[in-house]
Order: structure tokens, then sequence, then C-alpha cells
């Protein structure tokens, strides 16, 4: 068995998914914006991710704008058959590099299409509503609007599934009054713990949970108890961190992004790191 086939598998986007995955945003240039320093390294990574076995990858046709989606079409194009990509739409780039919410239904109609052009796809496996109703973080607001607008698109045999980003629980629960919900993406690591209960309530219903920032995004997390556990064990602080996630719940995919091949292989082989039942003790009081 390989290292990330003993992170498991989940049902998601109508294929059993590999429970470690990849996140393509940092693929693109400084501050998710325009192209990668070094296109030839962001392609090899993409292909790396794919031979190590990852099936699910995230991207947005907001990350660059448009340039993780045409890295991913010319890294992958033909995708592999069991290969899920996961986008998301709700918000734009302003020419500041700014993140603006685009929440109308001709913007996100637009954003559909232009993700399935740039991905080389007549149908997007799973489409994620981002909320941009927080700044920081999500905040409550009826998102009814533009997840009716999803929720044709989907009719019309654009998007497969369809799942939910930056929202609360009450969102969620609207969410799912109006259509299925295959996932919820929220920010979620060690040090961000607000969705243990929605965690918990999901897997009870088989939906996939996708912690955004599992490393802890642009800052890096940092943990006496996190160095502590690695120690030990004989892993990086930050395949714990990930291992700790795989452990938490069985329906938790994780999406671990870099633009680094090494990295990337080290973030893989989380999938191989076993936690004991003492060191999760210690981590869950950290």
């Amino acid at each position: 068995m390989s290292s990330i086939e003993q992170s498991g598998t989940f049902s998601f986007g109508g294929r059993a998914v590999r429970r470690l995955g990849f996140g393509a945003m940092r693929l693109a240039g400084p501050g998710v914006f325009g192209p990668p320093e070094d296109p030839d390294a962001a392609l090899a990574v993409l292909r790396e991710a794919v031979a190590g076995g990852v099936n699910h990858i995230d991207t947005s046709d907001f990350y660059g704008p448009h340039v993780t989606n045409r890295l991913i079409r010319e890294a992958l194009a033909p995708y592999p058959d069991d290969l899920v990509i996961v986008t998301k739409v709700g918000a734009r780039r302003g020419e500041d590099a700014s993140w603006l919410p685009a929440f109308s239904a001709e913007e996100l109609t637009r954003a559909v299409h232009d993700n399935l052009r740039n991905l080389g796809l007549d149908v997007l496996d799973v489409v994620n509503f981002r909320s941009m109703l927080g700044t920081h973080g999500p905040a409550e607001g009826s998102i009814e609007a533009p997840l009716a607008v999803l929720a044709g698109l989907q009719r019309q045999g654009l998007v497969r599934h369809v799942g939910l980003s930056n929202v609360t629980p009450a969102q969620v629960a609207e969410g799912r009054r109006i259509c299925e919900i295959g996932c919820v993406q929220n920010q979620c690591n060690l040090a961000h713990r607000g969705d243990d209960a929605l965690i918990d309530e999901l897997a009870r219903d088989g939906i996939a949970y996708v912690p955004f920032f599992p490393l802890g995004g642009f800052s890096p997390l940092q943990s006496s108890a996190l160095s502590a556990v690695a120690g030990r064990l004989g892993a990086t602080p930050m395949q714990v961190a990930l291992a700790w996630l795989l452990r938490r719940a069985p329906n938790i995919l994780l999406i671990p992004g870099t633009s680094s091949v090494a990295h990337l292989r080290e973030n893989l082989a989380a999938a191989g790191c076993v936690l004991p039942d003492d060191a999760m003790r210690e981590l869950d009081a950290a």
C-alpha cells in the first residue's frame, strides 16, 4: 500500500477519493495573483501530485485569476478518470489583487463558464459557493439567491455537485433546504476548531468537510505540542497537523497546497503518519 492510500477514501463528487488531496491556490503568483514565478515548477507539482495518488484537486478560476485552472489543464488533461476537480465561485479579483464579492446571477453564471473553459471541461464535478459576506471569515446572511443560481446550473447539466465554502452552520442548513450539498469547505486546523459540531453533524449525514488552510495558511501553524509529538514520531510538525485532521473525523478531506515538489511529497507522506491515542489527547488539549 502506498503512503497516500493509508489516508483512506471517502465518497465525494460521485467517486471514491483519497482523503489526502491537493489545493492549487499556491500555484498562482504572490498573493494568489498573476502567473507563478516558475510555471514549469507549478506544472511539475501538479503532475507529481497525481502520480503520487492524489485524485482530488481544489482550485478556482479566481486564483490568478484564471492561472491555476489553466495550469491544471496544461499539466493533466486529458484528465484521469478518477480525478475529481473541485472549484469555487462567488468572488472575483480586482485590478489591485483585492478579493471582491461576485454573487449576482450573471457573475455566478459567467464564473461557471470561465471554470469550464479554462479547465477544458464540459461539466464541473463540484462547484462550491464561496460566501463573501464576511471579510475575515464566515458571516451570517442568506445565501438562498446565489445558491439557487448554482442549483439552476446544476439542472442544466453544467455542474454535478454543489458545495459551500466560508459558511456558518445556519447557512449550511439553509443551503441543504435549497439543494443537496456535497461538501462544506471552511477554515479548520489545530488552531481553528470552531466547526467541531458542524463536522460531526456532516459526518453523520455522509457529507464531506474540507478544511482550507489545514496548515495555517499564510501564517503556518506553530505549536509546542505539534513539535513535541512530531519529535517523538519522527515526523514533521506539519505532517502531524495533517494526520490529526485525518483522524479527527472520517469525512474530513485534506487539500494542503504548495508550489514545491519536495513540500508536496512531505505533505503526502502525512497519510502514513499514525497518531497514537496519547498523541491525539495531547493535540486535542493544545
